[in-house]
């Protein structure tokens, strides 16, 4: 079973589902993550509909700590980025193969 779906099989299911030419299928992938992206860069959220949200949220600088040195080190602010699936997705991912 395959764990990763990459980018190039994205451009494969579209070229095989959709009849568009792998070049177009390529470009509509590349736009299509561009587009969540940037919306996310500028915006810092984007829900699509049915699937979830997807949230920028900073985490402050900390103090962290080398388990094996005990060591400390003062860990940066920084971007993370977050999904929460929808309603409909959960159920979706929850749903028995025998309903």
């Amino acid at each position: 079973m395959r764990i990763n779906l990459t980018k190039k099989d994205l451009v494969n299911l579209v070229y095989m589902q959709l009849g568009f030419s792998k070049q177009i299928s390529e470009n509509l992938i590349e736009e299509f993550f561009s587009l969540i992206s940037l919306n996310l860069k500028e915006q810092k959220k984007i829900k699509i509909s049915k699937f979830g949200t997807f949230s920028v949220r900073e985490k402050k600088q900390r103090i962290g700590r080398n388990p094996k040195t005990r060591e400390e080190k003062k860990i940066s602010k920084r971007n993370v980025i977050l999904f929460k699936a929808s309603k409909e997705f959960k159920e979706l991912i929850n749903k028995k193969k025998d309903e």
